[in-house]
């Protein structure tokens, strides 16, 4: 484009200086020619200054995206970083929650009556037992004070009475307020002192009780080592 503008200009100033040349003394030249050189000239400089310019802008435009397409991929490396740990994250959250079940899942107990050499009862009517010598108790579902175990998790559990009595002896195994099992004899007088036990397998929800009751007008020995009451998760369900 610039190389059509010179050709044109040179054929320009080539016609003007021949019509000077054939003008009369009293012809001047066109002296607008020469002001169009000087003109041109001037916006060809500016057009060069331009060029430039967008040439530099080009450049700076390519180093920011350039610095762009670096953010954005150190960006997608942070997101991915950041999704790995939370995916760490819920896994070491499933670990602790299996963890936990276990432990909820680990249920044994085992207590006696804790009244030292003294009998338990006899009452009028039928009395709930607290076995206070706690043997055993993983997982803390066995409350020594009231006496009633509540299961911590669904599942099958296995549970024992036993005790030992001088005289007429009941001993009553209720889950929610139904009796289970019972244990029970009838002492005569001076017939000596005589046991008794049960053992039974039960299905329980979550919140389920278990206690034992002593029967109306009977007793059993109070000691550490004689009456006692068990139990233990089998599996969960």
């Amino acid at each position: 484009m610039s190389a059509l503008w010179f050709i044109f200009l040179f054929c320009g100033l080539s016609l003007s200086q021949s019509d000077c040349e054939n003008a009369t003394g009293t012809q001047l030249c066109h002296p607008d020619i020469y002001n169009f050189v000087k003109e041109f000239g001037v916006m060809t400089e500016k057009v060069r200054s331009m060029e430039a310019r967008l040439k530099d802008s080009e450049i700076r435009l390519k180093e920011t995206t350039t610095r762009l397409e670096d953010s954005e991929t150190r960006l997608k490396e942070s997101e991915t970083r950041l999704n790995d740990t939370v995916t760490r994250l819920k896994d070491s959250e499933k670990q602790i929650l299996v963890l936990q079940y276990k432990e909820r899942t680990k249920v044994i107990f085992s207590a006696a009556g804790g009244r030292g050499d003294i009998p338990i009862g006899p009452f009028n009517t039928e009395t709930t037992l607290a076995f206070k010598r706690v043997i055993t108790n993983i997982g803390d579902a066995y409350n020594e004070f009231t006496g009633v175990f509540i299961a911590p998790v669904a599942g099958i559990y296995y549970f024992s009475i036993f005790y030992h009595s001088g005289r007429n002896g009941m001993l009553k195994l209720y889950k929610n307020n139904h009796v289970i099992a019972m244990t029970h004899h009838y002492q005569p007088e001076q017939h000596g002192s005589k046991n008794g036990g049960n053992a039974v397998f039960l299905q329980m929800q979550t919140g389920d009780q278990v206690y034992v009751c002593l029967g109306a007008n009977s007793q059993v020995w109070g000691s550490n080592y004689h009456t006692t009451f068990s139990g233990y998760l089998v599996t969960p369900i």
